[in-house]
């Protein structure tokens, strides 16, 4: 069952990205069958207890849960939203319209912390990754697919169709160096595959599979 609350600003609620929403269920579906599916299942065969998943889209992962307590998405854009609503789980769901730069959450709220395609898309990366370990318990995880930037030629082709690439694919920032960001914030990456996926253009998109812990005090 998928409950929802509004845990922040109601002007969140006439923000979004509509046609993005309305072509990425098709998208998804083609993506889920032909690469992502089976990923997100080895990927969240890692997730533990209590669990936050940033940034739900249309909730693509909810089948994926298996050995949890209890799974909390956020999802600040209304379009997205309604699609994520219809989606069915067998662990209890609750969905917040809540940001990633300044998530409702006390400190130490959750075991397992997933992103997915998302870490692309937050307005501020380095404050989205602080406030996502602030929220983890001590060595707790991430469970993260990201695409994030190449190298070379095609790094700097990233940077020049990126004004573009976000007004077409909902804010996303396709030369982003998430892997170091995790790491920067905190982290402590214990696995980590990258990969090219096998669809049109991915050279243009490298993306990323891992995880990581909080990294203790010593």
């Amino acid at each position: 069952m998928v409950r929802s609350h509004d845990d922040h600003e109601a002007s969140l609620m006439n923000e979004g990205h509509p046609i993005f929403a309305a072509l990425y269920g098709p998208l998804d579906f083609c993506i889920e069958r032909l690469w992502m599916g089976e990923r997100r299942a080895r990927l969240l065969k890692g997730a533990r207890g209590a669990v936050l998943e940033i940034g739900g889209g249309t909730g693509a992962n909810l089948p994926y849960y298996r050995d949890v307590e209890r799974v909390t998405v956020t999802e600040p854009d209304p379009f997205m939203r309604k699609r994520l609503g219809t989606k069915l789980a067998d662990v209890p769901v609750e969905v917040s319209v809540a940001g990633t730069e300044a998530l409702p959450f006390p400190e130490g709220s959750f075991d397992t912390v997933v992103t997915a395609l998302v870490l692309c898309t937050v307005q501020d990366q380095g404050s989205a990754l602080e406030e996502i370990w602030r929220v983890l318990r001590p060595g707790g995880r991430l469970l993260f697919i990201e695409h994030v930037r190449a190298t070379g030629a095609t790094a700097r082709w990233q940077d020049r169709i990126e004004p573009l690439w976000g007004r077409i694919f909902g804010g996303c920032h396709p030369n982003r160096e998430t892997v170091a960001a995790i790491g920067e914030a905190g982290f402590e990456i214990e696995m980590f595959e990258s990969f090219y996926p096998p669809i049109p253009l991915s050279g243009l998109m490298p993306h990323v599979m891992g995880s990581a812990t909080v990294r203790l005090a010593a």
